[in-house]
């Protein structure tokens, strides 16, 4: 398969990662043979340098540099504050304002992977802002109710915790849907049966950012998938409410 090339030039080139896909190779994972990293580089002809991640499960703008050279250069811009994410989500329930959450996570960490760091870390700070979209009122019951009510929501992440956007809307009972770690199953579940939608609902759309080299504003967007698609057509909700605000 062919990576979608959603900007390039010759020190930057980002693309929009599928859902499912592993950004590179892991010991975790190894029975996985595709990767964003090795599927990029072979299709470009040049080796890659991932600048951040996206979890495997979630879709959307994934930037790399082209040089060693110009990672070290955008490192420390994504660990502050210069780099502006924006992300949509379908979450269950009716979101009914925007607001900033200002809710601090512990680190969450694997059995085996991490099983040597520290258990006891205090919690990190993480702030969200979020913003509902859209909303819906469906006539399929999930669990004693006989509706079901799900928010399509923008949310921009002011930190960068492992998980964040996922840990936030579980916080506040807006899970996302097809969170599989986080979620709610039953909701879950409903969206396989009756959209198809066997994914988790978190999409990054766009990434802004100032150019290491030429300093330019770069603003960059990603589309949504099939299933996104879908649940936006059977929810009856416009394409254009996942054009991020400014």
């Amino acid at each position: 398969m062919e990576l979608e090339i959603l900007y390039q030039d010759q020190y930057l080139v980002a693309v929009n990662k599928p859902a499912g896909m592993l950004v590179h190779r892991s010991w975790l994972d190894r029975h996985e043979t595709r990767f964003v990293m090795q599927t990029l580089r072979d299709q470009i002809g040049q080796h890659v340098f991932p600048l951040h991640r996206l979890d495997r499960p979630t879709s959307g703008v994934l930037l790399f540099a082209l040089s060693s050279e110009i990672a070290a250069l955008m490192m420390p811009k994504f660990a502050g504050r210069d780099i502006h994410k924006t992300y949509h989500a379908v979450v269950r329930g009716w979101v009914k304002e925007a607001a900033v959450l200002d809710y601090p996570l512990k680190e969450e960490l694997d059995k085996i992977a991490d099983k040597g760091a520290d258990q006891d870390k205090e919690a990190q700070p993480a702030v969200t802002a979020y913003a509902p979209l859209a909303k819906v009122e469906t006539d399929i019951p999930v669990g004693r109710y006989a509706t079901s009510r799900y928010t399509l929501v923008e949310m921009k992440p002011e930190t960068g915790r492992k998980h964040q956007l996922r840990r936030h809307m579980h916080h506040l009972s807006h899970h996302i849907i097809g969170d599989v770690n986080h979620g709610d199953g039953r909701h879950n579940r409903m969206f396989r049966e009756n959209y198809d939608c066997r994914r988790l609902m978190l999409h990054a759309s766009r990434l802004q950012l100032e150019h290491p080299v030429t300093a330019e504003s770069l603003d960059i967007r990603a589309g949504t998938d099939e299933a996104w698609n879908r649940v936006m057509t059977a929810f009856e909700w416009s394409v254009s409410l996942m054009e991020p605000s400014s």
